[in-house]
């Protein structure tokens, strides 16, 4: 019974990253879900990047893999801004953190669409299969609770409290801020004409302390960013150090 099961699972989470079935549809899972960090490098300059996008929704908005939370972030390299199109959300911050993890996942070199998952698994952004197979580990491995309480806006900044349980190995801790949504009207290069839709759009990065082996982290975080006038989200994980596996993470909404 058990290989039939899983194979119902693996048919079910497909159909749900093609974004055929509405969020809460494995509500029915029991215990608490385990958060898994999905990075999508995609540009707007790549053609083959909007079929990742719509993947990287589907899985945001379904959250089709029994027993995970997706924390998705779609994060724009800049290295296709001078083939017709300037992304207007790229960045070289971007660029460096997949350059970084091309070397310590032995990329030959960085690629769009590319994802990577808990810091651990790359493949091909818009592969349904391959997705799946990398959440399946994610999901199954231990991680560390991390929380993101008294979020609050205060003079143009956001700030909020990050806490998180003892860690098994030292960990940078990371905040990351996102686009809850967003789109563009692409006027030229490989997406001219097209109206691109993104989800989870980061807009900062930053590194706000280190969690020391064996021991609980807790910080008051300040952050300042154009994108606080718009809807978005809060994102804190837990990232090994050398931009290694990422061990636990949590995500709340900020209202603009």
């Amino acid at each position: 019974m058990r290989p039939m099961r899983s194979s119902l699972i693996i048919c079910l989470a497909l159909i749900a990253l093609s974004g055929g079935m509405e969020s809460g549809a494995f509500a029915a899972d029991s215990g608490p879900a385990t958060p898994v960090v999905v990075e999508l490098f995609t540009s707007e300059g790549c053609s083959s990047c909007p079929p990742a996008d719509t993947l990287l929704r589907a899985m945001d908005s379904a959250q089709g893999i029994p027993g995970a939370h997706l924390i998705v972030m779609e994060e724009h390299v800049d290295y296709w801004d001078d083939q017709g199109w300037k992304d207007p959300f790229s960045s070289h911050e971007v660029t460096q953190r997949q350059v970084d993890y091309a070397e310590r996942l032995h990329v030959r070199e960085p690629y769009t669409p590319e994802m990577v998952v808990d810091g651990a698994y790359e493949f091909t952004g818009n592969d349904r299969v391959l997705a799946v197979e990398a959440l399946k580990k994610a999901v199954a491995l231990p991680k560390v609770s991390v929380r993101i309480s008294s979020i609050a806006m205060e003079n143009g900044k956001l700030r909020a409290h990050i806490e998180t349980d003892s860690v098994p190995e030292k960990a940078d801790v990371m905040v990351a801020l996102v686009l809850d949504h967003a789109e563009s009207e692409v006027l030229r290069g490989e997406n001219g004409g097209h109206h691109l839709k993104h989800v989870a759009v980061l807009t900062s990065l930053a590194k706000v302390g280190k969690a020391e082996k064996g021991r609980p982290f807790s910080k008051d975080i300040s952050l300042g960013s154009k994108s606080l006038t718009q809807s978005c989200r809060l994102i804190a994980f837990l990232q090994e150090a050398g931009q290694g596996k990422i061990v636990g993470a949590a995500v709340e909404p900020v209202s603009k």
